[in-house]
């Protein structure tokens, strides 16, 4: 099992840009896919983006599609999400999951195809 922390979280004004990193331990990220989803209070986890660490296929929900970018650092075994121009509806605590890679999983939004998730760390941001 691969164990995964976030960090990177804060508060920030619309317009802003936030950098999230998940780190990984246990084992190394070549053979899974990563995933950023993100929950506010009373709402499902809703997915935010996608990585398939072998190839760096990647793929976003419509609502961050060319504002927000993932991507993995192979030497760190960790996964970023740089987020820009961020808006008040971004606020969210973000989590960062992983799954092994299998035939099916790349191009999925859904929660529960990820094994392995975060604590999650809190994104705010202000008006």
């Amino acid at each position: 099992q691969v164990q995964l922390v976030e960090s990177g979280g804060g508060l920030v004004q619309a317009g802003d840009s936030l950098r999230l990193s998940c780190a990984a331990s246990g084992r190394t990220l070549s053979s899974y896919a990563v995933g950023w989803f993100r929950q506010t209070p009373g709402k499902e986890r809703e997915f935010v983006a996608a990585i398939a660490w072998s190839n760096g296929l990647t793929w976003y929900s419509d609502s961050v599609k060319g504002r927000f970018t993932i991507s993995r650092d192979n030497a760190q075994n960790t996964v970023s999400l740089q987020m820009n121009s961020l808006r008040p509806e971004d606020t969210a605590v973000y989590y960062c999951a992983a799954e092994y890679q299998r035939p099916g999983l790349w191009g999925t939004r859904l929660e529960a195809d990820f094994g392995s998730w975060g604590q999650g760390t809190q994104v705010t941001v202000s008006s």
